[in-house]
């Protein structure tokens, strides 16, 4: 399987390349970017684009490849629905757009958020966006389409938050995490990174997976490594 990852330096990103890299079935990883990363791997390439929706100048290089990972998770917070909206919708479905026109067998898993408003009516604005970004992404014509919604993530192996007050919570919590683990809403950066690329690989369907389902196909993907 061929890869093309966006979202690369954040947690789901790194927990998606982490275990793209460890998986023999997993030939190439190619991120898009806004600015070079510290990645170094044989199967790692990446290409810095200042706007990471707009593919035109690359097509060639973004051609054959078989799943995108669009993990660009940003939160809403002191952010303008203008803004937000630019960002979760607008460029998610300008690369949609185009890698599926590229590469017309893709499979596309995209990161949303546990709440999203699937009936984009709801009161809360980063709701329906995110729910009207996975709408229009499940009615593309991917070859299989996975809006991923989890709860509460634990990274694991030196998977870490880009954002301070994440990583500071995180390690406030940290003793916590064998409890945690077993909650049904609660799954690591290491089963969610190992369903990514699973999905990549075997998916068919099109279909919104929430929290609980994320954590039981996590549990079982990982049973079986």
């Amino acid at each position: 399987m061929k890869v093309i990852l966006y979202g690369v330096t954040g947690m789901v990103g790194q927990s998606a390349l982490r275990e793209s890299l460890i998986d023999p079935e997993v030939e190439q990883v190619l991120a898009i970017v806004r600015k070079p990363t510290n990645n170094h791997h044989p199967k790692y390439q990446e290409i810095v684009l200042p706007d990471v929706s707009d593919l035109t100048s690359i097509k060639e290089k973004v051609t054959g490849f078989d799943a995108c990972f669009y993990l660009i998770g940003v939160s809403s917070t002191g952010m303008s629905e203008a803004d937000y909206v630019r960002i979760t919708y607008e460029m998610t479905i300008k690369a949609a757009e185009q890698l599926v026109q590229l590469n017309p067998n893709m499979k596309i898993i995209y990161i949303s958020g546990m709440g999203a408003d699937s009936t984009e009516k709801g009161k809360e604005m980063w709701a329906r966006v995110e729910g009207k970004t996975e709408n229009t992404l499940l009615s593309m014509p991917f070859k299989a389409a996975y809006m991923l919604r989890p709860g509460a993530i634990i990274p694991m192996h030196g998977v870490r938050s880009k954002t301070t007050q994440y990583r500071l919570l995180y390690n406030v919590i940290k003793p916590l995490n064998p409890f945690l683990k077993r909650m049904k809403s609660v799954i690591t950066s290491e089963q969610l990174g190992k369903l990514i690329v699973h999905l990549g690989k075997i998916g068919t369907t099109k279909e919104v997976i929430e929290k609980e389902k994320l954590k039981e196909m996590g549990l079982l993907i990982t049973s079986r490594k």
